[in-house]
């Protein structure tokens, strides 16, 4: 019996180990995904800046002039009188730019919060592996000593 004790020890011992090197390439391949995560967020924002930038010169440039032309010429048909001022479609636009304005400083804030967000998500994932590693070692390690010492027991048992 106490030989059979004995031999479980020795079989959980390696195990214990070879747990311990899996903790230890689950934590280093944690850390590579993280690295990895927030490198490919970083590329996709360089790719991403140029494109909002050359979206908002679009809007700029071609909607903006249209949508203004488009305005001034239903003010033209709907006012009763001869237009005196042209305030009113120039105001429009000043609002139209402003919202848009408005909306691609929170695209580019919510962006930004987002890439925060990816990065704690990715360290906190590291942590919770490297955690369990760390427990799942020291389960084993219970395991062969509670083993250990009931194989000693039942060696004074039977002499």
């Amino acid at each position: 019996m106490k030989a059979r004790a004995v031999q479980t020890g020795q079989r959980v011992t390696p195990m214990a180990d070879q747990a311990r090197m899996m903790a230890d390439q689950a934590k280093v391949m944690a850390d590579q995904a993280r690295t990895s995560a927030a490198q490919r967020i970083e590329d996709a924002r360089y790719w991403a800046a140029p494109v909002l930038e050359d979206a908002a010169h679009r809007v700029e440039d071609q909607l903006a002039p249209k949508v203004s032309s488009m305005l001034t010429a239903a003010a033209d048909k709907i006012d009763p009188t001869p237009a005196r001022s042209r305030r009113w479609p120039i105001m429009v636009l000043i609002t139209g730019l402003a919202v848009g304005a408005m909306g691609y400083m929170a695209y580019r804030r919510n962006a930004q919060q987002w890439t925060e967000q990816m990065k704690d998500s990715a360290s906190d994932a590291s942590r919770w592996v490297s955690e369990k590693a760390d427990r799942t070692a020291q389960s084993a390690e219970n395991a062969a000593s509670t083993v250990s010492e009931k194989a000693d027991e039942a060696a004074h048992k039977t002499q």
